[in-house]
């Protein structure tokens, strides 16, 4: 099965534009205010969708150059979600009072630290990315993120490998 196509590449965009617009809803209509860890996992989506858009547009050959530039970022941003997803889901499967003490506000964050600085902190985890505040079977929403991304992430692998293997001549 080649998942190669134009029309895969913009299903998987729209799947990633819909997960983008799931967030929004439950932070502005449902009131879950999203805590780091979920911020930088909306970031990964966006990055994924994003270059399955730009492949779809591209549309380039299996065998291409860019078609194996457009598998490699979209499993780097795909593996940059599960790992993120992958946090976040550790974080709360730690027992009460195990977990780090909450931390300042992103965007104060953001205002006062240097970048990487951030970034080390957000990645660290605080209290408010351990609170478990939706579940669905059971799954908390960085638990249901992190098999997206797994998924994500084998299906550019697949994509990947497909493109590097010679084609078949008859």
């Amino acid at each position: 099965m080649n998942l190669n196509t134009r029309g895969w590449n913009f299903l998987g965009a729209f799947i990633c534009y819909q997960l983008i617009v799931t967030a929004l809803y439950f932070q502005y209509v449902d009131g879950l205010d999203p805590c780091p860890l979920c911020i930088f996992q909306r970031v990964a989506v966006l990055a994924l969708g994003i270059v399955l858009l730009v492949n779809a547009l591209h549309n380039p050959t299996i065998h291409s150059l860019a078609n194996k530039i457009y598998q490699i970022l979209g499993l780097l941003a795909a593996l940059v979600g599960v790992g993120i997803a992958g946090r976040h889901v550790y974080l709360q499967s730690l027992p009460e009072g195990e977990a780090p003490a909450c931390g300042a506000p992103l965007d104060l964050m953001m205002d006062v630290l240097p970048f990487m600085e951030v970034i080390q902190s957000v990645l660290t985890g605080s209290g408010e990315c351990a609170k478990i505040s939706w579940q669905f079977w059971g799954i908390s929403m960085p638990g249901w993120m992190l098999i997206i991304f797994i998924i994500a992430a084998l299906v550019m692998l697949m994509r990947l490998v497909q493109a590097f293997r010679r084609p078949k001549y008859y």
